[in-house]
């Protein structure tokens, strides 16, 4: 934008209230999916609910229809339970999707303020700036140098340049600005927009799963195989024994539910679409669930300097003049002429802190202001190795300015400099940046004619001086890092900036191994040998460029590291869609950043690094304990339903349908409400990340829990044994057998908060569903063994005050065990330390 040209008002309030009646908001609307009768029919598939309808079937055609009530009103409860778990994630995700939506500028009521892009209207005037996305189709009525990208409609991935005055002055949704600056109007929005008609959307794309979905799927399509075999032969040997299709087929029913772990999918979903929603809460956006599960693995950070090390607050600090070899002051008067000609070297309307400090400098001087007479007539973005950005200015006498700003050494190598000189400026730089200041060098060239030269670098500059800016850390960095290195997490800063700033700034906030740095040329000239050897032992990498971030990443990922990468601008874009974690600045991040990356920190706030690795951290253990409880509590009420069977005891058929599916009503809840909302416990932080390589189903964890069921199954089997050698009835029998298992059934839920810390200490974590879960568990339990109706329905009878205490000492005793295996290994952590 030029001073001399109109100044654009914008839409007021009202406008925008008319317009957004009259055409609508900016959303491409889909064809509606019912999302509610989709998750019932994907729920009528899964294997648990058509055994479940079999049975209902089964007891109806048998005219067994108390049973058959009970089962119905079961279906509708469990399904009742996915639905609303499903509905609840769903919300999270729509939440989270919600917020991660794009941001534009627009001016509205003479001034520009910043919106969802959702809320744009038509006759908006909107700011395009380098690195935005488009958010609606216009017109450009003022620019300057501005091009885009149109290769989302076109297919052409070249830049096209773009002016109020050529017959090329429209602009469409979706596609990237890559230089310059433009106000256009909004002349389409949503569906009726050029990408609207076509129909893209980035909804359409199917999310791909993840090594842990592919896992749990794999797992439970291999129980469901065994439950598939095993039903089977249970039905041969009932059909063998009683010669009753229906009857048979009912019992082999039972084992079949009692074996497929249908409540696993369910908390993955749970624990995954939960987990981002609190990240949320936190003020970290997770654009997709599956970056959650990845966070926990997360064992290399490579983070920026400026603004998330660093406050991004520039101030200007200090000037060094050449023609006078001095480093000034920025109050010095001396700086006049190296302070204008940075400033001109500036965007006209600057948006990056180093300019803003610039443009407050120049306005400051003791000399007229120059700006409202010269306007933009061409420009050189940043770019190069290292980069430099260019300006050219003229008033309308036809005097021009052309001055330039960037790296020290991209201006040293485009100015006429003798040797005496450059090592004056190098030492200059050096000084300056042992301090912690960000140096700039400034030069200004002259040319004549229109004819621009096709790169800036053609230049021949008059190298004028340096200007350093002061960027202090951020005053909680420190601690940062020490929490990042304790949970074994390396941090590498990968900077634009030179390796004596970078330095002084790290070595100020305690950063780990600040003297082992690396430039870009120095690593782009390395073999793909040596770079993963250097990668790995390199803390600070200066002088970066896109191509060189990306290779950072490559050869870390190379060498088996899980990489989160932190990044803001439009050049971070690939490295940040390149690493298992992309981080982008929610405040000064560009929306091309933002797109390209999995997490936005809505504060800038680089400490919620740790909240999201210690998050990912929480969700994938708690998961854990909620799978290995769910395997740990299947086993024994398979073998109590087949082992008595196959063995072809006194009474084969203990437990029935009803029975197993009360159970799973009872197991639900605990595996996905409980362990879903447990703390972290509090070493997680401490210990090195996981492998993401690794199965989730590890041998160790898993013989864990399969000891775990077996042990719980020798008490039932035991019980069942006592109540036949003391000539109990099979229903005083199934009672006491079905009370012990319930007994076991709560102590596997507290002895499995942790398998690290004793159960005394888990009692002290703060989880209020524990207690609420619990008590509607035994509630239910009492009423089942106390009430006549239930008691009957259930084939249960009254049982002694010794054999209920039997049963609930048993059920303690075959889960606590466990405590005698965790103090071992709390004993073994303590000896290695």
């Amino acid at each position: 934008m030029t001073e001399t040209q109109q100044p654009l008002k914008g839409l007021s309030n009202e406008d925008v209230v008319l317009s957004r009646t009259k055409f609508g908001s900016n959303a491409i609307v889909q064809q509606k999916k019912n999302l509610f009768l989709n998750s019932v029919f994907e729920m009528v598939k899964e294997p648990m609910f058509l055994l479940l309808l079999t049975a209902t079937s089964i007891y109806f055609i048998t005219g067994d229809f108390g049973n058959g009530i009970f089962m119905t009103v079961a279906i509708l409860l469990v399904s009742t339970i996915s639905l609303y778990q499903e509905s609840k994630s769903r919300t999270a995700i729509e939440a989270l999707k919600k917020l991660s939506q794009p941001k534009s500028k627009v001016i509205r009521n003479n001034e520009i303020i910043e919106i969802p892009s959702e809320e744009i209207v038509i006759g908006d005037l909107l700011q395009a700036e380098e690195g935005t996305f488009i958010p609606a189709d216009g017109i450009i009525l003022q620019s300057n140098d501005f091009s885009v990208n149109e290769s989302i409609l076109t297919g052409e991935s070249l830049a096209v340049f773009k002016n109020e005055t050529t017959k090329n002055n429209t602009v469409f949704l979706g596609t990237i600005v890559t230089g310059g600056l433009a106000i256009c109007e909004v002349t389409a929005i949503g569906n009726k927009t050029q990408l609207g008609i076509i129909g893209k959307s980035l909804e359409s794309i199917v999310e791909e799963k993840t090594p842990l979905q592919i896992q749990i799927g794999n797992f439970v399509k291999k129980m469901s195989l065994v439950g598939l075999v095993i039903f089977g032969f249970v039905w041969f040997i009932n059909y063998y024994n009683s010669k009753e299709v229906l009857d048979s087929l009912l019992k082999a029913l039972t084992l079949a539910m009692s074996i497929i772990p249908e409540e696993i999918p369910v908390a993955f979903a749970t624990f995954m679409a939960l987990g981002s929603w609190r990240l949320m809460k936190m003020g970290i956006i997770v654009k997709q669930t599956k970056t959650v599960e990845t966070l926990g693995s997360a064992n290399v950070i490579c983070t920026d300097k400026t603004g998330t090390i660093t406050e991004n607050k520039m101030s200007l600090a200090q000037c060094y003049t050449l023609s006078n070899d001095a480093i000034n002051e920025k109050s010095s008067d001396n700086n006049t002429e190296l302070l204008t000609i940075a400033m001109w070297a500036s965007e006209p309307i600057p948006f990056d802190p180093m300019e803003i400090a610039l443009h407050d400098a120049y306005s400051k001087l003791k000399t007229a202001d120059e700006r409202p007479n010269f306007k933009l007539v061409h420009e050189y973005p940043l770019d190069g190795k290292p980069p430099m950005m260019t300006h050219v200015f003229e008033n309308q006498n036809g005097n021009r300015i052309i001055a330039a700003k960037g790296a020290t050494e991209a201006l040293i190598a485009t100015s006429n400099l003798s040797e005496n000189e450059k090592q004056k400026i190098i030492a200059a730089m050096s000084k300056m940046a042992l301090e912690g200041y960000r140096v700039l060098g400034v030069g200004v060239a002259a040319f004549s004619g229109s004819d621009y030269p096709e790169k800036q670098q053609d230049f021949s500059f008059k190298f004028k001086g340096l200007v350093a800016f002061y960027d202090p850390p951020k005053a909680n960095i420190k601690a940062v890092f020490e929490t990042l290195y304790n949970a074994g997490i390396q941090v590498k800063i990968v900077t634009g900036d030179n390796a004596e700033t970078t330095a002084t700034i790290a070595k100020q906030i305690g950063f780990r191994n600040a003297d082992k740095t690396i430039n870009g040329d120095e690593l782009m000239a390395m073999d793909d040998a040596t770079l993963r050897e250097k990668v790995m032992e390199t803390a600070i990498f200066t002088r970066m460029f896109p191509e060189a971030k990306l290779k950072i990443i490559k050869a870390l990922k190379d060498n088996n590291q899980i990489v989160a990468m932190t990044g803001d601008g439009v050049n971070d874009g690939p490295a940040l869609k390149s690493a298992h974690i992309g981080i982008a600045m929610g405040k000064k991040g560009t929306e091309i950043a933002k797109q390209a990356a999995n997490l936005i920190l809505i504060e800038d706030d680089f400490s919620k690094m740790i909240d999201a690795v210690a998050m990912g951290r929480k969700i994938y253990n708690n998961l854990k304990k909620a799978i290995q409880y769910i395997i740990s509590i299947h086993i024994p009420i398979i073998l109590i339903v087949f082992i008595p069977l196959a063995l072809g005891w006194v009474y084969p058929n203990i437990f029935s349908p009803v029975h197993v599916i009360f159970l799973e009503i009872i197991m639900g809840p605990t595996c996905s409400i409980i362990y879903e909302n447990e703390p972290m416990e509090r070493n997680l932080m401490l210990l090195q990340p996981r492998p993401f390589t690794s199965t989730f189903f590890k041998l160790k964890e898993i013989t864990i829990s399969i000891i775990q069921g077996l042990v719980i199954t020798i008490g039932l089997l035991f019980m069942y044994q006592y109540c036949v050698a003391t000539h109990c009835s099979e229903s005083t029998t199934r009672t006491v057998v079905f009370l012990t298992l319930i007994s076991s059934n709560i102590f596997l839920t507290l002895a499995n908060r942790s398998f690290y810390y004793s159960i005394l200490t888990t009692l002290q974590y703060k989880n209020n569903l524990v207690l609420l879960i619990i008590s509607a568990t035994i509630l239910v339990t009492v009423s089942l063994l106390f009430i006549p109706l239930f008691a009957s329905f259930f084939q249960f009878e009254r049982v002694s005050g010794f054999q209920m205490g039997l049963s609930i000492l048993v059920g303690i005793v075959s889960v606590i065990w466990i405590e005698i295996y965790k103090g071992f290994k709390r004993r073994k952590a303590s000896d290695l330390e």
